[in-house]
């Protein structure tokens, strides 16, 4: 291996651990209705005699801020896809609605708000011990480079100096995603 397959890892990592963030803050309610909502929680329904994703079932979408409505292809799934939000994490009480489910989001209460920025400050630490480790492995991986005799001493800082500007850079990035979504969070 070399310096530049060894930084170019090393981001890697510390990207997906942003994206994950990403789709983990997507997940999380705001009191406004948002097809990533279920998209993120990984609803899956019983139907057809296996475990399928709701993606997979129906069309999400929102049709207003309050609610978001879940069509599915197949009409026959509709008491499947209910049970499935009724049994999901998402504490949405489903009903169903002709040939669709209706998802009504409620208002969120002051106390749910400061817990939910709760829940993103502990994915965003989450999200830090990936950067951090993304970090460790790099420096690990200067050293072996350093053993193996092809980085120098001073190549040997200037890799250390990458390793921690690219760290500055996703935990500053971390930071800036959480703010925004408890921002949004606590929006009334």
């Amino acid at each position: 291996m070399d310096e530049e397959t060894l930084m170019l890892e090393t981001e890697t990592a510390m990207e997906e651990a942003v994206e994950r963030l990403t789709a983990d803050c997507a997940g999380v309610r705001t009191g406004k209705a948002s097809p990533s909502l279920v998209d993120n929680m990984d609803v899956y329904v019983a139907a057809y005699g296996s475990s399928m994703k709701l993606k997979g079932l129906a069309v999400v979408s929102t049709p207003d801020a309050r609610s978001i409505l879940i069509q599915p292809f197949d009409p026959g799934t509709l008491n499947d896809i209910k049970k499935a939000i009724a049994d999901s994490k998402l504490g949405i009480t489903p009903v169903i609605d002709a040939r669709s489910v209706r998802l009504p989001i409620p208002e969120l209460t002051g106390e749910r708000r400061k817990e939910l920025c709760k829940y993103v400050d502990g994915i965003k630490e989450d999200a830090r011990v990936r950067v951090r480790a993304a970090r460790k492995a790099g420096m690990d991986g200067i050293k072996k480079l350093k053993a193996d005799n092809v980085l120098t001493e001073d190549g040997v800082r200037l890799a250390e100096d990458k390793v921690q500007k690219l760290t500055d850079k996703y935990t500053k990035k971390i930071d800036e995603l959480v703010e925004a979504k408890q921002k949004e969070i606590m929006t009334v």
